[in-house]
């Protein structure tokens, strides 16, 4: 079981959760093939130990256990999965300070995907 960054970080990217992680497997992706990798974090499941720290870490609500991200995102875990295979453009990047999204934000961007949770 690992965990999983969702839609809801696209274009979000707080990094909060990078800070917390015990063992660096939260990572931003460098490449050029934003089509396949949108600009959003994400976990490697290779490399997750399960502890959960990074969940309440996300302002924006992202993170679900593999098991229990809802529908609307179930591509999520194959997209997390699939860094894998391209390992030679993801780093886990430097956080960056960003100001705390309000609940006004949250609940718009969770609209904006469709998630209703």
């Amino acid at each position: 079981m690992a965990w999983v960054i969702t839609h809801l970080c696209r274009d979000c990217v707080d990094m909060s959760c990078i800070e917390v992680c015990p063992v660096d497997c939260i990572y931003g992706y460098t490449g050029d093939d934003a089509a396949t990798f949108p600009n959003q974090l994400y976990i490697d499941p290779e490399e997750c130990i399960n502890c959960g720290v990074c969940e309440p870490e996300c302002p924006w609500e992202a993170i679900f256990e593999d098991e229990q991200v809802p529908e609307v995102f179930h591509e999520a875990v194959a997209l997390n999965a699939k860094i894998t295979e391209a390992k030679d453009h993801f780093e886990v990047p430097d956080k960056i300070d960003r100001p705390r999204p309000s609940s006004e934000e949250v609940a718009s961007n969770k609209t904006k995907w469709g998630y209703t949770g």
